[in-house]
């Protein structure tokens, strides 16, 4: 089993500053691949949009194929921190050597995670309850759409009868459960790309790790909240100037690709700095793992 260390709170700050390092480090390679990445996700969701038949499939096509582009951008953040240039084939890097199934196990918790929740919401408001919250919902959403001005009367008579302290319980219970998700999840992809361990194996040594080191996680997620609005800004800004010049679907398009170009290198960045930091990697190479006869290997 792998040593987890004990990193200073102040590591969650180290995590994202690395992560933007690296996106300087090699800005059009690394940004290429987070814009390939949301390419591919607008052309799947467009032909959903164009063929409704195809929505669920485009839909579940994208759910199955972030793990593997997540593992594809860490190897490709690695390479860029070990010197070597990130190549666009890095981003399918994890079907090689029979790492996508232990990397889509990672869809596994969200599963149970979504499953948990919807017996939650209707053990708690029954089925009388779910369906008046979900006419209520449509009718807001109606109101939304209509562009007119709401009117505070009708919002209020809709929402009176809702049991808003059970509905209150149960969004809490959903940011719990993402935050456990979350933990779960956040240096598992790593493991499975560069420690070559299995996805039940990785996704134990991630939870245990993260809460081995809560308080770094804690500054990181609030770090990068601050930074997701920061790069909203500018990105918004580039989007405006785009609109005027190119026109406002122009725009759209070039903000959603920039935003992913930006994201995830950096968040795979921060990633794969705290994986090396958790678990005692200086230099984290595939062959340094690839001869050892651990238990928690796999054999491709």
């Amino acid at each position: 089993m792998s040593e987890i260390r004990k990193v200073p709170a102040s590591a969650g700050a180290e995590w994202l500053l690395s992560g933007f390092a690296l996106l300087r480090r090699a800005p059009l390679a690394l940004g290429m691949l987070g814009m390939t990445w949301g390419l591919v996700a607008l052309l799947v969701y467009g032909l959903a949009y164009l063929v409704p038949a195809l929505g669920v499939a485009a839909q579940f096509l994208m759910v199955l194929a972030g793990p593997i582009f997540m593992g594809g951008m860490l190897w490709a953040v690695r390479e860029v921190d070990e010197g070597r240039a990130a190549l666009p084939t890095h981003l399918l890097h994890g079907f090689q050597e029979g790492r996508a199934p232990h990397l889509l196990l990672a869809l596994l918790p969200q599963a149970l995670a979504g499953l948990l929740l919807g017996a939650l919401l209707l053990l708690m408001l029954g089925t009388d309850g779910l369906g008046h919250l979900s006419h209520v919902m449509a009718e807001l959403n109606a109101l939304g759409q209509s562009g007119a001005q709401p009117d505070q009367e009708q919002v209020r008579a809709l929402v009176e009868e809702l049991p808003a302290g059970r509905i209150l319980l149960w969004l809490l219970l959903v940011v719990a459960t993402f935050a456990a998700v979350s933990l779960a999840l956040f240096v598992m992809p790593p493991q499975v790309m560069f420690d070559r361990a299995t996805g039940t194996h990785a996704l134990r040594q991630s939870l245990r790790a993260t809460l081995h080191n809560l308080p770094a996680l804690l500054v990181f997620f609030v770090l990068t909240f601050i930074a997701l609005i920061a790069i909203y800004f500018v990105v918004m800004l580039v989007a405006m100037i785009a609109m005027l010049l190119l026109g406002p679907n122009i725009a759209m398009l070039l903000s959603q690709l920039l935003l992913m170009a930006v994201l995830m290198p950096v968040f795979a960045g921060a990633v794969y700095a705290a994986w090396k930091q958790m678990f005692g990697h200086a230099a984290a190479a595939p062959s340094s793992v690839q001869g050892s006869g651990r238990d928690d290997i796999f054999v491709a």
